[in-house]
């Protein structure tokens, strides 16, 4: 049976000054569908949604809503005319210090018309009436701060139900839930579904989309670069549509490593996960790839001082190490290049040289007094060898693209030899040729050390390590030599058992996600 189109778009285009974002997307998200969205990150995703609810107007190209024209003013507008999102920030979506009631019925007050004083039992009545609509339990007295963050995700989607949209959009739902917590969530997407609700559902995460879709559309360099539907989904095709190649084809010969530098030995990273065991070689650069809340972040934290482990041990060249934060650690040779360069590592009334330089000014000082000349010579050098493109090493630093930010925060991390390099997501918000010239310096220098690069892109991953490890739910999944990788075995580690399967039921198509 063909479903009614619910929102169709055609030839939508948006730019910001010089970066053209959106390139003619033609799409059709149908009544009683899901649509999963894939794309890396840059691919247009956000701005997509951003343009669908109404924070962004197009430049160009039309959006039809049950057959009428759809141009939202702004977000309120676009929630009136039936397309609701509930973003990727649970808090967002819900007033963390109200009760459940006021939240489940916030919009019917704030509705033009609606009475000036609030008669408390009425409201009770009427949140009680939506909440058991969605199959939810807790208090409406509760307030959502004191719920946990399954229930605060929930609340937030019934009140989304609750204006009764067309189109409903999630952006990574199930990112801060457990598998049990997204069940849940995934059972009101089937209820959803079954009333009518086109659904547009955005996620990284295979075993998510392996449960909830029934077509996928991936995104590359902002624009449709393909639409998966039928029985079965091609999970890899839609994979590769979105990065524009295989994902094996990489060219790594693999290095083995030579003498252990770092050693982890019974690590458990919270409570309840399970005890983690690697070695990182001289020479040898291993990557640490899995979903949001995987562990690998945390894990970066741990070797670097930032955060305590629940349990084990580890040892930098044999000896007992504990850092006992990040500058004792920076003292051992155990160097980190964190994972928001705009919170934790630019400063932006700095110029290049003095962000590069910025945990170094000892060495390029005599008697207290800091050499400029020397600061400059060292930075102008890896300027030069990681390819950062400006006009001087004088430029401020907010003058240059995401990209250049990136190589100059990276630079600052090689410009003094280190024993361990903590790279955390050394590739946000940077472009394939940046990643690529980030990727190949941090290979050529490897010698010395060892290299630990923590990405949640399995392509990235692919790109620059000998060695890949895959993490899940705080514990270690899988283990990849990077060549001749099995894809599917690996997208299955990151993914994990698809919710509601065991894994001894999953098929060979399903694990090719």
């Amino acid at each position: 049976m063909v479903q009614e189109i619910t929102c169709k778009l055609s030839g939508l285009e948006k730019s910001f000054g010089r970066n053209h974002v959106l390139k003619g997307i033609d799409l059709e998200l149908r009544a009683g569908e899901v649509t999963a969205l894939m794309g890396a990150n840059g691919a247009g995703k956000s701005t997509l949604v951003k343009v669908l609810c109404g924070y962004h107007f197009a430049d160009a190209g039309e959006i039809e809503l049950v057959g009428a024209p759809f141009k939202p003013l702004d977000a309120a507008d676009a929630i009136s005319k039936g397309v609701v999102t509930v973003h990727q920030s649970i808090d967002d979506g819900v007033i963390p210090d109200l009760d459940v009631a006021t939240n489940l019925t916030l919009d019917r007050l704030t509705e033009p018309g609606a009475d000036f004083f609030v008669n408390d039992r009425q409201l009770r009545a009427q949140a009680r009436k939506v909440a058991e609509g969605m199959g939810l339990t807790m208090d409406v007295r509760t307030r959502v701060a004191d719920l946990d963050v399954a229930d605060r995700q929930m609340i937030a989607i019934a009140r989304a139900m609750a204006r009764a949209p067309k189109l409903l959009i999630l952006d990574e739902p199930t990112s801060s839930l457990s598998a049990s917590e997204a069940d849940r969530l995934f059972a009101l997407i089937d209820r959803l579904r079954s009333e009518g609700v086109a659904i547009l559902y955005i996620s990284h995460r295979m075993s998510d989309i392996r449960r909830v879709a029934d077509r996928i559309v991936s995104m590359r360099d902002g624009a449709i670069s393909g639409v998966f539907e039928g029985e079965p989904l091609d999970y890899v095709g839609a994979v590769n549509a979105m990065l524009g190649h295989q994902m094996t084809e990489v060219d790594i010969e693999p290095v083995e490593g030579g003498d252990p530098i770092l050693e982890v030995r019974g690590l458990k990273l919270f409570e309840d996960s399970p005890a983690i065991d690697f070695t990182g070689r001289e020479g040898e650069v291993v990557a640490f790839t899995g979903l949001l809340g995987s562990g690998t972040t945390r894990l970066a934290e741990v070797l670097f001082g930032l955060a305590e482990a629940v349990a084990g041990e580890l040892f930098l060249d044999r000896k007992p190490y504990s850092p006992q934060g990040a500058g004792d650690a920076v003292s051992k040779g155990v160097f980190m290049s964190p994972k928001d360069r705009g919170v934790n590592a630019v400063v932006p009334d700095f110029d290049i040289a003095n962000n590069m330089t910025l945990p170094f000014l000892g060495a390029f000082s005599k008697l207290s007094f800091l050499s400029e000349r020397a600061q400059r010579r060292a930075s102008d050098e890896m300027i030069g060898q990681i390819g950062v493109v400006c006009q001087s090493n004088q430029d401020g630093i907010d003058t240059l693209s995401g990209g250049n930010q990136q190589k100059v925060m990276i630079g600052r991390w090689l410009l003094q030899a280190s024993r361990v390099l903590l790279l955390d997501e050394p590739f946000q918000g940077v472009d394939i040729g940046a990643r690529r010239d980030i990727g190949r310096y941090i290979r050529q220098t490897a010698a010395g050390r060892a290299t630990l690069v923590f990405v949640a892109e399995i392509d990235e991953a692919l790109e620059i390590a000998d060695r890949i490890v895959v993490m899940h739910e705080a514990g270690i999944a899988g283990e990849y030599v990077n060549k001749n990788v099995d894809l599917n075995s690996l997208v299955a580690d990151v993914s994990g058992p698809a919710h509601g399967q065991d894994a001894g039921e999953t098929s060979p198509q399903a694990l090719a996600g």
